[in-house]
């Protein structure tokens, strides 16, 4: 007669017991080494004035729910988020329109001096935008772009579009040529081809390519606050700086603006949980 299935099992090894309630604790400690910093910021958002410069507690005594409305009135928000979703809106449809046929090529056609152009490519990932920022001043000075919207477009084009160029080549080269080759033999140019064929199946790696400059636009902090000057045309980053005066910081609000900023990247990337490791994994160094 057949034990019962309980006595079959193997008795749980206690170094197995350890290590899962270490990747546990490590697990807990790095989610609140990265949420505290977001805690402190919604909990001084709540506070009064008085409160944040006498209080000695994190949480608010009394939450004020109202300073997520007074900011609205104190400084010209909306302006502020239209132009950072102007921004970083058309800075993302330039370099998705530049970097996917700048992909494809790279990952579809051979030609001298490939392997050098991407080694640009990569290299160009490693300079912040602050080392450029004296070139870039006078780009846009002598183009007359200094104090626009605009001007701010064209550079978030081009600061990301190394990085599109390079995730959706990943991304094509990991899709096989043989459903492009079939589409032709029917009767499909080879743009035809790449519209109806690739660009669909590679629809995971374009969305996280999409959101990532997206996101990277939208943060952009630095060149804006040198470029821009009328504020009328600062983006959100910058603009909430209005409460950070001379003589004195507006912590409550200056908080609560930061809040606001942040609501559209977590929803996007809520939006693109899905796709985005399988994104990512498309989009690997291949070749």
């Amino acid at each position: 007669m057949s034990q019962p299935a309980a006595a079959l099992k193997k008795p749980v090894s206690v170094k197995r017991v350890i290590l899962r309630l270490l990747l546990y604790f490590v697990v807990l400690d790095v989610c609140i080494i990265t949420l505290y910093p977001y805690f402190a910021m919604l909990c001084t958002a709540l506070k009064s004035r008085n409160e944040i410069f006498g209080g000695n507690t994190i949480l608010p005594v009394t939450a004020l729910w109202s300073n997520f409305i007074d900011i609205w009135s104190r400084a010209p928000m909306a302006r502020y988020m239209l132009n950072s979703i102007l921004i970083a809106g058309g800075s993302t449809i330039i370099a998705m329109l530049c970097g996917i046929p700048a992909a494809y090529a790279l990952a579809r056609m051979k030609f001298k001096g490939q392997t050098a152009f991407l080694g640009v490519i990569i290299v160009s990932q490693m300079f912040a935008p602050v080392v450029l920022l004296i070139g870039i001043y006078k780009v846009m000075l002598s183009m007359g772009l200094t104090d626009s919207i605009l001007g701010l477009i064209f550079i978030n084009a081009a600061f990301n579009q190394a990085f599109t160029v390079w995730l959706l080549r990943g991304t094509f080269m990991g899709i096989s040529a043989e459903m492009e080759q079939a589409a032709t033999i029917d009767g499909c140019t080879r743009i035809q081809s790449m519209m109806r064929v690739l660009l669909p199946v590679a629809a995971p790696g374009i969305v996280t390519t999409l959101i990532f400059i997206f996101i990277n636009a939208w943060n952009e902090y630095t060149v804006a606050l040198c470029l821009i000057s009328t504020d009328t045309n600062k983006p959100l980053t910058v603009g909430i700086n209005i409460f950070n005066g001379y003589n004195m910081i507006e912590w409550q609000y200056l908080f609560a603006a930061s809040i606001f900023a942040i609501i559209p990247v977590v929803i996007l990337f809520m939006g693109i949980e899905k796709n985005l490791v399988s994104g990512l994994a498309s989009g690997g160094v291949k070749g």
